[in-house]
């Protein structure tokens, strides 16, 4: 069986979990999901603002070349 090192099945998924659990407790994990989920939020926002720049300054360099 070949296995692939980025691939995860529920079983690895379960022990993670598990050991979040025994770290941080059941009342830490839903702040930590908050925060991470904010993370990727500002993270994805940030993403968002780099491709309006690179798309605006594209139209701008056409423009300059049409002229």
């Amino acid at each position: 069986m070949l296995s692939y090192p980025l691939m995860i099945g529920w079983w690895e998924i379960v022990l993670i979990a598990l050991i979040v659990l025994l770290f941080f407790g059941g009342k830490k994990v839903p702040e930590l999901m908050k925060g991470l989920g904010k993370g990727v939020r500002s993270f994805k926002e940030g993403l968002n603002e780099v491709d309006k720049s690179i798309e605006q300054k594209s139209d701008s360099d056409s423009e300059k070349k049409s002229e």
